[in-house]
């Protein structure tokens, strides 16, 4: 069998994406079909069951590749990052409009109207890619009608095209977020999840988990050269994102949420009951 990564690619014994035919052993070989992640987040879990662990999660309006359905679970692979796993088959439907839009605030509330008065329908994680269809104001508040959603605010917004100027401005956004393992969203995030969310909103698309991202993600770095904002410091499962030349912010355990601290005393607590670590680096 393929050295594969099944993180990133669909193959198990009995079925595998098509696009694999000549690289794995599989019964079957089936073209992915397209479908949309319509909750405001899908849990991708590691196997179809409730009681399988959270890989990763995926923002209303993302789209994937299913390979098989069976009613209850969807064997798919995320469009965005490759990411592979199984999603509750009714957290997806068919593709809607373009989005022309994107969730630029931690979590958005959305309205049946064009009122912050009225009561919320739902709400939307930071990174969310929405249609607008329309804009309106009341009140002195602009809001967009979201199509086959309702109304959110427009200064939560950006337009697709605009990405901020600093990733880790995002990340400081998030401070406070709980951790959630797996998590991928305003609503809870984990490590690698942080870095990932932080740099899609700057523009930049990256791999899902730290191992990927110590692999890929820019160029190693001596730190008795100095570091500065926006290095990356990875243990062995767990980075942080560098917010000047001595303190971080991360997704940790410890706090249970998004938090600053001084590197050197996440280095000494971590070293603790872990390792030192592994690798820096620089975008």
């Amino acid at each position: 069998m393929s050295g594969l990564d099944k993180r990133l690619n669909a193959f198990r014994p009995s079925l595998a994406d098509a696009r694999l035919k000549g690289k794995v052993e599989a019964a079957e070989f089936r073209e992915g079909r397209e479908a949309m992640v319509f909750t405001p987040v899908a849990n991708v879990h590691s196997a179809p069951s409730d009681e399988a662990g959270v890989d990763t999660q995926l923002l209303r309006g993302e789209r994937v590749f299913y390979f098989d359905n069976d009613g209850q679970w969807c064997w798919v692979q995320s469009q965005r990052d490759g990411y592979v796993g199984y999603v509750p088959s009714d957290q997806l439907a068919k593709p809607g409009p373009a989005a022309t839009h994107r969730i630029c605030a931690p979590t958005t509330f959305v309205y049946p109207t064009d009122d912050l008065k009225a009561p919320r329908k739902t709400a939307l994680s930071l990174g969310t890619e929405v249609a607008v269809t329309g804009t309106s104001e009341r009140r002195g508040t602009t809001y967009a009608q979201l199509a086959t959603l309702g109304f959110s605010v427009m200064q939560h917004l950006w337009p697709l095209e605009r990405w901020a100027d600093d990733y880790v401005s995002i990340a400081e956004s998030l401070e406070h977020t709980p951790y959630l393992w797996g998590g991928a969203s305003g609503f809870g995030i984990d490590c690698s999840g942080l870095v990932q969310l932080s740099l899609r909103m700057a523009g930049r698309q990256v791999l899902r988990d730290t191992d990927m991202q110590q692999q890929s993600i820019g160029d190693e770095i001596n730190p008795a050269t100095g570091l500065r904002r926006g290095d990356l410091v990875f243990w062995k499962g767990h980075v942080a994102i560098m917010l000047d030349g001595e303190n971080i912010i991360h997704a940790n355990g410890h706090t249970m949420t998004v938090a600053r601290e001084p590197l050197a005393a996440a280095v000494e607590r971590i070293a603790y009951l872990y390792s030192k670590p592994v690798a820096y680096r620089r975008l």
